[in-house]
């Protein structure tokens, strides 16, 4: 049976957060990606999944009022924004995070208006899918990127303009 909670931070689960936060960067699922220290958790609202006394998953984030959100909420509106949400791999796709997600929401729902939440995943289409599908967000705002030069570009040009030069 999964028990979701909302959880006191304590040495232990502590501890085990970073320990999930780890094995997470180990993924390289997420642009720039850092696993976790004491600093990055402490002040947060904690929520997990447990299964048999091992958690399985979980969400933290921290309430705040919303700024130069104008064009989809009221100035000053009260947000709850997730910071992080994680499932283990092997229990990933089985409801796991959206049943997650949604006992965080109603939980913090007397004390915010809106989740909010920015992610950085290389599978953008699984995210998607799943906080506009499965949880019914709303999409705000993309932030995009397309590298166009490096260092081995730069070399590359330097060699065809060395080529082109001696023919």
């Amino acid at each position: 049976m999964i028990t979701f909670q909302e959880v006191t931070l304590t040495d232990k689960n502590m501890a085990e957060l970073i320990r999930l936060s780890q094995d997470w960067e180990a993924e390289k699922s997420c642009y720039g990606y850092r696993a976790n220290e004491r600093d990055d958790i402490d002040g947060n609202r904690i929520f997990t999944a447990e299964e048999n006394g091992e958690i399985i998953g979980y969400l933290f984030g921290h309430s705040f009022k919303s700024e130069n959100m104008r064009s989809i909420m009221p100035e000053g509106s009260d947000c709850f924004e997730v910071e992080e949400l994680y499932v283990i791999p092997s229990r990933r796709s089985t409801g796991i995070g959206r049943r997650l997600f949604d006992f965080a929401s109603n939980t913090v729902r007397s004390d915010a208006e809106f989740m909010v939440l920015s992610t950085a995943t290389k599978n953008w289409q699984a995210i998607f899918h799943f906080y506009l599908d499965e949880l019914g967000m709303e999409f705000w705002s993309a932030r995009l990127f397309k590298r166009i030069n490096t260092q081995t570009d730069r070399n590359n040009e330097h060699i065809r303009e060395e080529k082109h030069a001696k023919s």
